[in-house]
Parts: structure tokens; sequence; C-alpha cells
């Protein structure tokens, strides 16, 4: 139950950050509305608790290759998106949205295949 969960807000979390990449895009007056400044730190708080307690639950090591590769992911993920949302220029705000969708992309292959190189065939 606490994978499903886990699972379920990293699809979430993705969805938000989706949704508010475009609203930045688009310059939306949405992207101020006080509840969506709230609500992706309130989920990404609620992920990465899970994930902890995931990791202790399975009994991992904390710091083993595949589960350093996701850490690994997620701060790029966080750097690009913070990209995305604050850069100045349009063109910044693609690349770090497309660069923080890649790093998503790598996160869960990572997590799915349990391997820190989850394209190179085993």
């Amino acid at each position: 139950m606490l994978k499903n969960f886990h699972i379920m807000l990293a699809y979430l979390t993705v969805l938000g950050f989706v949704v508010r990449g475009v609203w930045s895009l688009l310059d939306s007056p949405m992207r101020q509305e006080k509840w969506v400044k709230i609500a992706p730190h309130v989920i990404d708080t609620l992920l990465l608790t899970l994930g902890v307690l995931l990791v202790i639950d399975l009994g991992l090591a904390p710091f083993s290759g595949w589960l350093s590769a996701k850490l690994l992911g997620l701060v790029a993920y966080i750097g690009f998106g913070v990209l995305a949302m604050r850069a100045q220029s349009r063109s910044l705000k693609i690349f770090g949205f497309s660069a923080a969708l890649l790093c998503v992309g790598y996160i869960f292959a990572v997590a799915f295949t349990r391997s820190a190189w989850p394209l190179v065939a085993a």
C-alpha cells in the first residue's frame, strides 16, 4: 500500500508540474493562485516522506546504486523545474521544462528497472 501511494503521488506531482509548466509558458494568472503555490510542496513532501519510509520498510541501503541514481535525478529535476518556473526568457523556460521532464522519465525508468542505467540491456 505504501508503494502504491508513493507511485500515485509521483504521477500526481508530474501532472501538477506539467500543468504549472504550461501555465508558466502561457504566463497564466493561475500560477499566482495560493493553492497552486502550496499544493506542490504538500504533494512533494508526502512523496519524499513515503519514499524514505519505503527505503526503511524494504531494508534498502540508502545510497545503493539505483537509489542514488534516483536521488541525483530528483536533484536535477528540481533544478530544471526551478528554471522552468522562474526563468525570465521563454527559451530558458522551455529548456528547463523539457530537461525536467527528461529527468522525470529517467527517475521513473530507474524506479521500474531498479537500475541506474535503465536503457542499457542487461
